[in-house]
């Protein structure tokens, strides 16, 4: 549309017509705008949510002999689906900021109730 010389709208005819991937701005929502927000409102709920499953460990986990707090998948699915049904997802966040370790890609409930999930 940014090139169709019958388009009436002025919001197509303005701003750059392409970002490169050396852009500050390349895969990003525009400044200001509401898809912007969106994108920071979700990424503070899912910060929350990985603090709420990390005191949720705390809580119901045992602390091991290396000081680190331990808990079985089985029994963290069991306590926290009642609260989220994004347990895996939100797991698998806080393993990737470091807060967790636990073995494997993924954890499927039933199969991988034994699995250890330690809080670091």
């Amino acid at each position: 549309q940014r090139k169709n010389p019958f388009s009436s709208d002025d919001r197509l005819a303005s701003g750059p017509a392409h970002t490169h991937r050396g852009d500050p701005t390349y895969g990003r929502p525009p400044e200001g705008s509401r898809t912007e927000q969106r994108g920071r409102d979700a990424h503070s709920h899912v910060g929350r949510e990985v603090e709420e499953l990390c005191s949720i460990i705390r809580r119901t986990g045992k602390v091991g002999e290396d000081g680190h707090v331990t808990v079985t998948f089985g029994q963290l699915f069991e306590t926290y689906v009642t609260i989220s049904n994004k347990v895996v997802g939100i797991l698998l966040r806080a393993r990737k900021h470091g807060l967790v370790h636990f073995e494997g890609e993924m954890l499927w409930q039933g199969k991988d109730d034994d699995v250890v999930i330690t809080l670091l």
